[in-house]
C-alpha cells in the first residue's frame, strides 16, 4: 500500500460528490439546450470548489504527500490545519501556508531550497 494515500478525505469526497451533480447539471443544459441549467451547473461546480476549501482549512483535508499510519483514515482530522500546509494552495489562499526556513552554511553558496536571481534586477 502507498504511504502517499492522496484523496482519501472528508473534503475530497464532499468536493467531488457536489462537482458530480454540477457536472450532471451542465451536461443536462447542454442536452436539453438550456442556458439557465448550464449556469445553473457552473454554479454548484463553483460552490463544490469553495465547499471543498472550507472542509480543508477545517482539517477534513489532508496535504499531499506522505503521512504517518494514523492519519490515513477518511475520519482523522488533520491537525496541522490550523498552521498552514507547506506547498498547499489552498492554504495560501487562506493565508495560512507554513513557511520554512533554511539556514546556509557558511560557505555563502546557496542551498536547494534558497532562491538564485536570475537577472541583475532581482
Amino acid at each position: 500500500m502507498s504511504l502517499y494515500d492522496e484523496g482519501h478525505t472528508i473534503a475530497g469526497w464532499t468536493g467531488f460528490g457536489i462537482a458530480t451533480v454540477g457536472s450532471g447539471v451542465v451536461g443536462l443544459g447542454v442536452c436539453t439546450t438550456s442556458l439557465p441549467a448550464v449556469a445553473g451547473g457552473l454554479a454548484v461546480v463553483a460552490v463544490s470548489v469553495l465547499v471543498t476549501w472550507v472542509l480543508h482549512l477545517a482539517g477534513w483535508g489532508k496535504p499531499p504527500g506522505v503521512r504517518a499510519r494514523g492519519q490515513w483514515g477518511m475520519r482523522v482530522r488533520d491537525a496541522q490545519a490550523r498552521e498552514g500546509h507547506t506547498g498547499c494552495v489552498g492554504c495560501r489562499l487562506a493565508g495560512r501556508e507554513r513557511r520554512t526556513v533554511v539556514v546556509a552554511a557558511a560557505t555563502g553558496r546557496p542551498t536547494a531550497a534558497e532562491s538564485i536571481p536570475l537577472s541583475p534586477f532581482e
